[in-house]
């Protein structure tokens, strides 16, 4: 890089001040510029260089980190469902053996329910035909009273005619 003194010596004249010199050569300000920018500017080429290759490099990376990334959450998902249908099994044998489980429990209640209601017709059925018995035999006798009682009718058990 350029120090002070030679940024400086850019605003010289080509001569000395004074009276005229002979012919000299003119000085080159754009060779000047042009050594004088040249290392900076190659530099800068080479850092470019570097930063577009970095720039490939981390793209590259990038590319095989979400071409991973997909992959790693395609078995993820693929292990997902596998697992959900593992689980809609267990929960429907889950539910399965609790309704079996209510049904037998409604079933022995039933059963149950079925007993007490036959041991009390069991226990009743006796009073009730003794009562239907008495019912049906005072009918009988009212309904042969009342025939015996009206001549020419006959009596409730048609056998008077014949």
């Amino acid at each position: 890089m350029a120090g002070f003194r030679d940024f400086l010596m850019r605003f010289r004249p080509a001569g000395s001040p004074g009276r005229a010199a002979p012919g000299g050569v003119p000085a080159d300000r754009s060779a000047e510029l042009s050594a004088e920018l040249e290392p900076s500017l190659t530099s800068l080429e080479r850092t470019e260089a570097e930063a577009r290759a970095i720039r490939e490099q981390a793209a590259s990376r990038a590319s095989e980190t979400r071409r991973g990334a997909e992959r790693q959450a395609a078995e993820i998902v693929e292990r997902a469902h596998a697992r959900a249908h593992d689980l809609r099994a267990e929960s429907a044998d889950r539910v399965r053996r609790a309704a079996e489980a209510e049904a037998a429990e409604l079933l022995a209640s039933a059963e149950r329910d079925a007993a007490v209601v036959r041991r009390r017709a069991d226990a009743r059925m006796p009073v009730l035909l003794d009562r239907v018995s008495a019912l049906v035999a005072e009918e009988l006798d009212d309904a042969g009273t009342a025939a015996r009682q009206r001549p020419g009718v006959q009596g409730a058990s048609g056998e008077g005619g014949r």
